[in-house]
């Protein structure tokens, strides 16, 4: 069978667009029930640090980089030793890596000055450091700390956006769209959903709608 997206998403009224919403969460729970971060880490403070790097690039570029040296014990005291230009040696490769660096490294100063080199809970606190905006904090808030956040990457803004659950232009509009539609159950785990099928099934140029699970429901394929 040949698949073809349409431009736009066929129109859903409420009730039919809060049973898509639970039908899809409910296939991605029955195709893999826990969901976990594709960046390598071993400890809040290494999660913390790959999802900065992470900004403008890939997971598999971030670990590449960053997986050998937390397998050597990376930590808080690692970053201060190094300081930036320390750190850009290691992290070079990837893209803003003066940037990164130097945010890691003031980062890493506030963490160890104000929160014993801990990771902080809240959110607030999180956005306050360097390099950490929205999407970051969220990010941390639902891996490290099961919190129902819904990070709005580009794979979860493409995929919800195909699934017709908003027109957004933005991904803080789309955040308040979605967190609405989304049962409380499935949260933080639908963000891994969202980012794992965006990254291997529903891409940007080549969607593989074939071999999807939502298929006999997606509202952006054209009727055969």
């Amino acid at each position: 069978m040949t698949f073809s997206l349409l431009t736009k998403p066929r129109r859903q009224n409420k009730q039919d667009k809060q049973k898509l919403i639970t039908e899809v969460l409910c296939r991605f729970e029955q195709q893999n029930p826990a969901p976990h971060c594709e960046l390598y880490y071993e400890s809040p403070f290494q999660l913390l640090v790959s999802v900065v790097l992470s900004a403008q690039t890939t997971d598999k570029m971030v670990n590449r980089c960053m997986e050998p040296l937390y397998k050597k014990g990376f930590c808080p005291e690692t970053v201060l030793n190094l300081k930036e230009d320390g750190l850009y040696q290691f992290i070079k490769s990837i893209g803003l890596a003066k940037t990164k660096s130097r945010h890691i490294y003031r980062l890493t100063q506030i963490l160890v000055a104000s929160y014993a080199g801990g990771v902080p809970q809240a959110r607030a606190a999180l956005e306050a450091l360097p390099g950490v905006g929205r999407k970051t904090a969220s990010v941390v808030l639902g891996e490290l700390f099961q919190e129902p956040t819904l990070a709005i990457d580009t794979h979860v803004f493409r995929v919800t956006k195909r699934l017709g659950l908003h027109n957004a232009t933005t991904p803080a509009a789309a955040e308040k769209t979605l967190l609405p539609w989304i049962p409380q159950r499935y949260l933080p785990r639908a963000h891994h959903w969202f980012v794992l099928h965006g990254r291997h099934v529903c891409k940007a140029s080549k969607p593989l709608c074939g071999k999807c699970l939502l298929n006999t429901i997606c509202p952006s394929l054209a009727s055969p």
